[in-house]
Parts: C-alpha cells; sequence; structure tokens
C-alpha cells in the first residue's frame, strides 16, 4: 500500500516538525516525523525527522538509492564509527549498515533520493569545517555534498542577526531545515524544526533578526517523484 506526504513537488509547503507526534518505527525504540512521503510506508521516498532512544538498533540493511543523515542531537553510530552532533552521512546506492544508538540522537534523514552507482560516500564532521563567507552579505555556508554528474547540493548556512539578504532564488527547488535561530519571509516564520520545500522556479525574501543556520538543499527534486496527496 502507497502513501502521499507533501508528494506533489510543484507546491509550496512548510512543517514545523516540533508540532507533530513521534509515530514508532518497526524497531520499536525508533520514532519518526515524516514530513514527506512518496510509496510504501517502509520502502518509498521519505524525509524523516527520526528520534533514537537510548540502546536503540536496527539490524543490518542496505539503502537503494542511498540514504542521508544528518545528526541534530546526540551520537548515531553504525560499525563505521561513532557520529555525534553536526555529523553528516550520504550512504550512496548499495550500502549497507547496522546502525544504533548508545545514549539515543536525533536525526533528519533522506532515503531513496540518491540514485546513481557512482555517488561518494560521504561522512563529515560538520563541526570541524570552517565557515566560508558567500557572495551574501551576513551569510556564510559550508559545503556538505557537491558532485559532477549530479543534480543536486548539500550546504549549511549561518545567517547573522539582522541579515536580510534580499530575493532569494530557487531554479530547480529546494529545501530547507531550520537548525537553530529563525528567519521569516512572505510565508511566515520559521523557527528551529521547520522544513520547507520550495518549487523549482520559486523564490522568496527571508530575512532573520537573531541570526539562524540552515540546512539547504538545491537541485534534489529532479530525482524524487511528483504525487499529488
Amino acid at each position: 500500500m502507497e502513501e502521499v506526504i507533501n508528494g506533489d513537488l510543484t507546491r509550496y509547503v512548510s512543517v514545523a516538525t516540533g508540532e507533530l507526534a513521534w509515530a514508532p518505527s518497526p524497531s520499536g525504540t525508533v520514532f519518526r516525523k515524516r514530513i514527506h512521503l512518496v510509496g510504501p510506508p517502509e520502502s518509498g521516498q521519505v524525509t524523516s525527522v527520526v528520534r533514537y532512544e537510548a540502546d536503540s538498533s536496527f539490524p543490518s540493511h542496505e539503502h537503494p538509492d542511498g540514504e542521508e543523515i544528518l545528526v541534530l542531537d546526540g551520537v548515531f553510530s553504525d560499525e563505521y564509527g561513532d557520529w555525534p552532533e553536526g555529523a553528516f552521512l550520504l550512504n550512496p546506492d548499495g550500502f549497507r549498515h547496522a546502525p544504533f544508538s548508545t545514549a539515543g540522537c536525533v536525526l533528519l534523514v533522506k532515503l531513496r533520493q540518491y540514485p546513481g552507482e557512482d555517488r561518494i560516500h560521504v561522512a563529515l564532521d560538520t563541526a570541524a569545517l570552517p565557515w566560508t563567507p558567500s557572495a551574501r552579505p551576513g551569510v556564510a555556508s559550508k559545503t556538505l555534498y557537491e558532485q559532477s554528474g549530479f543534480n543536486d547540493t548539500i550546504r549549511l548556512e549561518r545567517w547573522g542577526a539582522g541579515t536580510a539578504p534580499g530575493v532569494v532564488s530557487y531554479a530547480e527547488g529546494a529545501e530547507l531545515f531550520v537548525m537553530t535561530g529563525t528567519f521569516t519571509d512572505e510565508h511566515g516564520a520559521h523557527g528551529p524544526g521547520t522544513w520547507c520545500r520550495f518549487p523549482a522556479g520559486s523564490r522568496h525574501d527571508p530575512r532573520t533578526a537573531t541570526g539562524c543556520e540552515l540546512y539547504v538543499k538545491e537541485g534534489g527534486l529532479i530525482y524524487l517523484e511528483s504525487r499529488p496527496a
């Protein structure tokens, strides 16, 4: 049985994940808040905020069309290492692991959105990466993923207090996740834990009074199936 949550890629959507209830996964000790799903509940294209309770684990499994993980809190682990808050992982098509968390953790997770056997495996401690000034005053960034031959790019952005970069356009669409702080635009105020998806060709006029840190993914909508609910 297939399900659709925010599956129409032609529409702008914003979800305050802090207001959503946690739903159990098949493991029983891992919970999730699905903010995008197209396909079967356990094997479709999905974007979720995921919470591992202490001493949680999943059996070893593969990831067709890849997996992306951004550790928002705690420590996420698998047989390849321990990944603390701020760690970024892109596990390519066919990657296999047995994830767990000893102390518990909260993650932003995207599944089945990275087709292509030539994608590289990425494992970054983003806290160790320097902030690089961008062309927009008040905005610095850290590149997390960019690979020749693939359309999607992923970065973190840090906006200083009082930043108003002007109109921002997303020719190929974008997803934003607010990690800290708040920004506002014509759609309203977007605080910590808010996920926004902008369709291809959209634009907005954002600003922040207090500063914020954002996850930004551009160009990835081409790999997603668009389906109205």
